[in-house]
């Protein structure tokens, strides 16, 4: 490419860089965004040789859909002690069972293929996204996350973000991620922030919490809930901006609010 420019007349030069250099800088973002997910994810590469490991090493005992040993589904993410990927490494590595599970010598891209196919449901087309350590990550949620300033977890905590109690039961770690990295996108629609203004010039900024024809709930800013009459209203808008920023957590720490926000399924 390089070669054939110089050999070009100025003004073709420039008619030609001007046309190839947004193809450079969309290559470049990209690239950018490429890394950024492979940052918070297992890349598809990894997916692919850990479904080529996990034939070879694996399906012998526990089968190709992962389900063969009881209390067991490799498929569905069910471990009996594993939450985080390094348990995953330390059981691969160490074995389990009394020696029912031997230990496996695996180079390090072979455990993180295993882990990232693991993770992605057995589907080399699918997403694996990390799952760090749980305590820390309840840590990091009730701390520099930021997470228990808005959202409430078996009881405590305010009103004013959705309840994060049973979020493990009824969230994948995809949409969890999605939401600590792109909120707008995640954003259900009922979970829309509001702004609405009453006949009598009172303004309620909240979050929506059901809505039918002739009425709409919220929870204020002051966490009362209001229901609220629309034929008492003069504007009632809904914004599809999220109250929240994407988190500024690092990869790992990340990986670790995934993870304790996993074993929120309730009151146990």
């Amino acid at each position: 490419m390089i070669s054939l420019i110089k050999n070009l007349p100025n003004c073709q030069f420039f008619t030609h860089f001007r046309n190839y250099v947004p193809l450079l800088l969309l290559a470049g973002l990209q690239q950018g965004l490429a890394q950024e997910f492979g940052d918070h994810q297992y890349t598809t590469e990894a997916i692919e040789a850990g479904s080529r490991v996990y034939t070879q090493q694996c399906a012998l005992c526990h089968g190709p859909q992962g389900a063969l040993v009881d209390g067991v589904d490799l498929r569905r993410g069910q471990f009996p002690t594993v939450r985080s990927d390094a348990d995953l490494r330390n059981l691969i590595s160490s074995g389990a069972g009394e020696g029912r599970m031997p230990a496996f010598e695996l180079r390090q891209e072979e455990m993180n293929g295993v882990i990232a196919y693991l993770r992605a449901g057995f589907d080399p087309d699918g997403i694996a996204v990390k799952i760090g350590d749980p305590g820390r990550g309840q840590v990091l949620f009730r701390g520099k996350g930021e997470c228990a300033t808005c959202h409430r977890v078996n009881g405590i905590g305010p009103r004013t973000a959705p309840d994060l109690s049973f979020i493990g039961a009824i969230r994948t770690p995809v949409s969890l991620q999605r939401n600590l990295l792109d909120p707008g996108t995640a954003l259900l629609p009922i979970n829309k922030p509001v702004r609405i203004v009453t006949r009598n010039e009172e303004t309620i900024v909240g979050r929506r919490l059901n809505e039918d024809t002739y009425t709409v709930q919220v929870i204020d800013s002051q966490e009362r809930l209001r229901s609220l009459k629309k034929s008492d209203l003069v504007s009632y808008e809904i914004s599809d901006a999220p109250s929240k920023q994407p988190t500024t957590l690092s990869s790992d720490e990340v990986a670790d609010v995934i993870s304790y926000l996993l074993t929120l399924r309730g009151l146990q």
